[in-house]
This record gives structure tokens, C-alpha cells and sequence, in this order.
């Protein structure tokens, strides 16, 4: 073969090869565009639209559903950072919600639009094809604080509010998966008074003022607080290294479910900090998949 055939050979096969991958790129960009839907308004409170995104598997017909919850500190985070929509290739369906930030709302408002999402999704479970009567909510951070709330105080009156109406729908789930959320303010107040005491941290701007001084509220909001023992199962997963939300509110939580003897494991990530796709990856993901699988998958 001549130097001249070889530049040419390598020309086509290098073409070739990119038109391989465009070809890929645009197909998996086509999939992506008919599996989800952006934008799905399920509430408005005073006169803030409140929406919602779908990612749906191949088949949606009666699959179970995956509400996820977005952290960032309730004061920021969207719900288009969805880290668990790999769930649509286990034939899951994932919606992702919004929720009022402490920008605009206190506590409880940001639950009440969590269960406003979950009434308006069993509500219009026959539009969309998923089983309603099989729903998990996950969520990280502050999404994982409200995952556990929401997952530990189906009819507590006070914290199941108005949003959206469809009051005659249910907001129970059938499963919990904890990432690394802080689940007992109280204790919180003692290991971490610089996000729950002092002005403008984190907690302070969810409560509306220092924890120290809210305490019932800080209970309230606790899901150590609400567990009894038809509460669902409860999966977590927690960094040993994560220094904002110390493992040892996980610990708190799991400990309050074995003392009811209700279904619960927490999986810690040895070098694990707050947060990172490892949390979202094998051999995580696998753990996920086998625990939503034994309990919402027919």
C-alpha cells in the first residue's frame, strides 16, 4: 500500500467513525426528547407556578414511579438536576419537582408543595401511564431531608397542606431513599450550630430564624421526629467524610426505624463527602435497583 492509499484509508475510516458517533449522538438525542417532558405545572401558590419533569422508560404502562427532590440547602438546586433518571432504563418512570426555595417561602411550605406533587401525581397517574399505587420519593441534601419528611408523615394534617388541591388523592409512598439528608435538627443544633443558629445558614433561612430558638419547629421538621411503624422502608446512603451533613444523622434515623423494627439499611461510602456521581453509580446504583425493585416493582 502506497502512502498515498494509506492517507486515504485512514481519511475514510476516521469519517466513517464520525459519522458513526453522530449518528449515535443524534439518536440518543432523539430518545431523549420523546422519553421527557419539561415543565409540567402541578400547583401555583400565590401566583408562583410550581412544575414538575417526567423521564419515562421505553414502556410506561403501569410502571412504578420515582419522585426525586433536588437539594441545594432549600435555597437554591433545580429540579432539571435530576441524578437518578438512569432509573428509566430499569423501566422506572422519574418525575422531578420543584418546590418553593426559602427565598420565597419558610417551613413547611417547602413539603406542602412535595405532597401538592405527590396528590397531583396519583391524580393524574391515568394520563400519563404509571402505577399509582407504587411510588418511591428520593431526593439528596435537602432533597433527601424532604424524602424522609414526606415519606415519615403521610396524614399529619399539619404538614400535609393544600397545594394544588386534589385533597382526595393520597401522598404516601411505598418507599424512601435517603441521599445524605439531615434528618434530626435538634441533634443538628448540638454537632452543627453553624447551619442551624446563625443568621443566614442554611437551616436558619429554612425555619425562619435560629433552630435553637424554634425548637418545635426544628422538631417538626425532623423525621426522627414522625416515624411509627407503618412508616415505608427506608433506604440510605451517606458519605463517612461528609462534613455537611454529618453521617450521624442518617445513624439517627436509621436507629429510630430499627427500634420499630421497620425496614431500613444504610450504605456509607467510606471516602464518601457530600455529595458526587459515585453516590449515583455501581455499585450504589445496584443497591437502588434492588431495593425499589423488592418494593414497588410488581
Amino acid at each position: 500500500m502506497t502512502r498515498l492509499q494509506l492517507f486515504s484509508y485512514r481519511v475514510v475510516s476516521c469519517l466513517t467513525v464520525f459519522c458513526l458517533i453522530l449518528i449515535v449522538v443524534t439518536d440518543l438525542s432523539s430518545r431523549e426528547t420523546k422519553s421527557t417532558l419539561k415543565d409540567v405545572e402541578y400547583a401555583t401558590v400565590d401566583e408562583h407556578s410550581l412544575k414538575l419533569d417526567f423521564h419515562f422508560p421505553e414502556v410506561t404502562k403501569d410502571s412504578p414511579l420515582v419522585v426525586w427532590i433536588h437539594g441545594g440547602g432549600w435555597r437554591k438546586g433545580d429540579k432539571a438536576n435530576c441524578y437518578v433518571k438512569w432509573l428509566t432504563a430499569e423501566g422506572y418512570t422519574v418525575a422531578s419537582i420543584a418546590y418553593r426555595l426559602t427565598s420565597t417561602a419558610v417551613f413547611p411550605a417547602q413539603l406542602h408543595d412535595c405532597k401538592g406533587a405527590l396528590r397531583w401525581l396519583r391524580a393524574n397517574a391515568d394520563k400519563y401511564g404509571y402505577d399509582a399505587e407504587r411510588i418511591a420519593v428520593t431526593g439528596s441534601s435537602a432533597g433527601g431531608h424532604l424524602a424522609a419528611l414526606l415519606g415519615t408523615t403521610n396524614g399529619y394534617k399539619e404538614l400535609e397542606g393544600n397545594v394544588g388541591g386534589n385533597l382526595d388523592q393520597s401522598s404516601a409512598v411505598q418507599a424512601i431513599v435517603d441521599y445524605y439528608g439531615p434528618t434530626d435538627f435538634p441533634r443538628r443544633i448540638k454537632t452543627q450550630p453553624h447551619k442551624t443558629i446563625e443568621k443566614n445558614s442554611v437551616v436558619y433561612d429554612l425555619l425562619g430564624g435560629p433552630a435553637d430558638e424554634k425548637i418545635e419547629l426544628a422538631k417538626l421538621a425532623s423525621s426522627v421526629t414522625h416515624v411509627t411503624a407503618d412508616d415505608p422502608p427506608l433506604l440510605i446512603i451517606h458519605g463517612m467524610k461528609d462534613n455537611t451533613v454529618l453521617i450521624g444523622q442518617s445513624e439517627s434515623l436509621k436507629a429510630k426505624y430499627e427500634a420499630l423494627g421497620i425496614p431500613v439499611a444504610l450504605h456509607v461510602l467510606p471516602d464518601g463527602k457530600h455529595g458526587g456521581m459515585e453516590f449515583y453509580m455501581k455499585p450504589y446504583s445496584g443497591l437502588v435497583c434492588d431495593f425499589l425493585d423488592k418494593h414497588i416493582r410488581k
